[in-house]
């Protein structure tokens, strides 16, 4: 556990970025969530430009995350943040749709590998 006056040494955009990886959802994703366009997530991410305060909190609350570790990277880090409601719906959401992908392209190359042993 990260002690809570330890400093992570990344960017905003960086932390930006961990926090999103570690719900495992994309960047359109998450700028859907927050109801940014994705050029806008992108340049928060690559440290472009940075949230106003009011998207800061809202973008904390969905990666889970304080806005002080997105802000200056002080306190947990997101792989060991419990999330909130909205943040494990969106995790939960993100390993379903993952999970059909999986099961669509298992289906498929069981079909194919059918038909090459036919």
């Amino acid at each position: 556990m990260t002690d809570i006056m330890q400093m992570d040494g990344d960017t905003m955009g960086g932390r930006i970025q961990r926090g999103r990886e570690s719900l495992g959802i994309t960047t359109a994703e998450l700028a859907a969530r927050l109801g940014v366009k994705p050029e806008t997530m992108r340049g928060w991410e690559r440290d472009r430009s940075e949230p106003r305060a009011n998207r800061l909190i809202t973008l904390s609350g969905i990666l889970g995350v304080s806005p002080a570790w997105l802000l200056g990277g002080y306190g947990e880090v997101p792989d060991t943040v419990d999330l909130d409601e909205n943040g494990m719906a969106a995790r939960l959401d993100n390993l379903r749709a993952r999970r059909d992908v999986l099961d669509r392209e298992i289906a498929r190359l069981e079909a194919a590998m059918a038909g090459a042993s036919a």
